[in-house]
């Protein structure tokens, strides 16, 4: 489904990484922008920005979305304003790289809390609003990790592979009530996420990372085009495919060298 109109656009995790540049890139579009994110000083500074450059309306929602609380307030606010949001990206995410049993549990929960909880969340309810509506997108963001558990990446990258499984059976589920739903799966990109994951990159994964702007506009261009997931850049396209066409054991243990060295 291709959207022409001027949509309402609401994207979560929009202070920095992917979330910062879908914002960019859907106000060049014209379309009106629902921030979500807890820093709202972050969120206040891009929403001036992208009003001044692009003369469009963006609205700044300073959200914890890991209440699931907070969430069911955000929908109903904008509900009360008479905001119908058209399309809804769940960018929201955290990662940690580590040993699982090195990491401190609060960390792993809360990682599941908003990677999984807070993202199904959001797709319930402002899902429901588009099958009433019978018009709507969603992308939710997976990660290229999804297509295997990774040493040391345990919790993210089962995460992640909730993301998948989970956007490809609302595909088909809200299909037909007009509604899109895709998944994109990123690589290694240059968003901020490797220091804030605490993740160390290997030679390997420096030449397999990516630039935000190329990731986001995929995830844009398969959405409008009603995919139900894509994979960004070729190195991860060659990397999905040696997955499915070699034996768990042997991809398991090289991207297990590539991500941990």
């Amino acid at each position: 489904m291709t959207t022409h109109k001027v949509s309402t656009v609401l994207i979560t995790g929009a202070s920095s990484g992917f979330g910062e540049e879908f914002a960019k890139e859907y106000a060049k579009r014209g379309h009106r922008l629902i921030l979500v994110a807890r820093r709202k000083e972050r969120l206040e500074t891009l929403a001036q920005s992208l009003r001044k450059q692009h003369n469009v309306e963006v609205i700044v929602e300073p959200v914890d979305l890991s209440d699931i609380t907070e969430i069911t307030k955000l929908h109903s606010r904008l509900n009360d304003q008479g905001v119908a949001v058209d399309i809804l990206i769940n960018n929201a995410g955290h990662g940690l790289q580590g040993e699982f049993l090195e990491s401190e549990l609060e960390s792993a929960l809360s990682m599941i809390q908003l990677d999984i909880a807070s993202l199904t969340a959001m797709t319930h309810l402002f899902g429901a609003d588009m099958k009433k509506r019978k018009q709507g997108q969603i992308l939710q963001i997976s990660s290229i990790l999804a297509f295997q558990g990774v040493e040391n990446f345990a919790v993210y990258s089962a995460a992640k592979a909730y993301v998948l499984r989970f956007g490809e059976a609302l595909h088909r589920e809200f299909k037909p009530h007009n509604v899109t739903v895709t998944t994109l799966c990123p690589g290694l990109s240059d968003t901020g996420f490797v220091d804030a994951a605490q993740q160390r990159l290997t030679p390997a994964m420096r030449m397999m990372m990516m630039k935000a702007p190329p990731v986001v506009k995929a995830g844009i261009s398969a959405l409008d085009a009603g995919h139900m997931s894509v994979v960004a850049g070729l190195a991860n396209k060659f990397t999905a495919m040696f997955f499915w066409a070699t034996p768990r054991r042997l991809h398991q243990a090289v991207l297990s060298r590539i991500m941990n060295g």
